[in-house]
């Protein structure tokens, strides 16, 4: 690894939680998503983790909406970021329905929760065939893993072909989506031990105040950085953030002070060998 390789800044822009009471900066719509990819796209994001919501603004899966976002999304910023939808499920969901929006959308990318679609052993069968199928419609998926178990579990999934991948892109997530949650950069280490898998392309994301200091950890360590009011709204001081492209700027200063190159969406493609 040298300071000088591209460190890609995805932004999860909303999950599939919070709303405008929490912030009325957050996107909501599919019009909400496209100003802010724009804004995102400008500061050095890029890609965009795109959640959608039903009328009452809670989570959804659903393909008319997905397309929607995407639609208004590439009208704002081109191919300037790579789209990526969430299959997460929100305790809302079945892995059956959670798959199966996927094959509906079709996206360039998609983030798949392990432990989500993959609970226990009795379904590898059906989650392998949707994985080849992925594989086969070159679109890419990034696991995202709570914890180093699971990254073990990944490992040994691919070892076993059950995993169709060579090159696998995962999300460690520092945290819990609990009230108050904070990360902290020591809370990355136990992901990249000795006797850990070591995958093709990772990042890191985090939650409260120390966001950024936990994503700067990664992209020192190897990594790159996702972040975005689906996990934090606030900035290093502790002052809520005007919007996500705040959260994207004080990603982009921090890497690019210490040497890093910010990716594009371009070399973000060709590192996770999109089309």
């Amino acid at each position: 690894m040298t300071a000088t390789r591209p460190v890609s800044i995805a932004v999860a822009p909303n999950g599939g939680r919070k709303t405008h009471a929490d912030h009325p900066a957050l996107p909501m719509t599919a019009a909400e998503l496209a100003r802010v990819a724009g804004l995102c796209l400008e500061v050095g994001a890029s890609m965009i983790h795109v959640h959608v919501r039903d009328r009452d603004g809670r989570h959804l899966l659903d393909a008319d909406a997905y397309r929607a976002a995407i639609g208004a999304i590439r009208k704002s910023v081109g191919d300037g970021l790579v789209i990526q939808i969430t299959s997460e499920s929100l305790g809302v969901y079945t892995p059956a329905q959670q798959m199966q929006v996927v094959r509906d959308v079709r996206p360039e990318s998609v983030s798949l929760a392990l432990r989500e679609l993959l609970p226990d052993t009795r379904d590898e069968t059906e989650f392998s065939v949707f994985l080849h199928w992925l594989r086969q419609e070159k679109i890419a998926p990034q696991f995202i893993l709570y914890s180093p178990d699971e990254a073990t579990r990944l490992a040994q999934l691919q070892g076993r072909g059950v995993v169709p991948f060579e090159r696998l892109s995962v999300l460690y997530v520092l945290g819990r989506y609990t009230a108050g949650q904070t990360s902290d950069p020591s809370d990355l280490l136990p992901f990249l031990g000795e006797a850990m898998p070591r995958f093709a392309h990772w990042s890191t994301c985090a939650f409260g105040r120390r966001e950024a200091a936990c994503v700067v950890a990664g992209a020192l360590l190897g990594g790159n950085v996702r972040v975005g009011f689906e996990n934090n709204l606030l900035m290093p001081d502790g002052r809520i953030a005007r919007g996500n492209e705040e959260l994207v700027g004080v990603a982009r200063e921090s890497i690019a002070r210490l040497g890093f190159n910010v990716a594009t969406a371009a070399q973000l493609r060709a590192d996770w060998q999109l089309k």
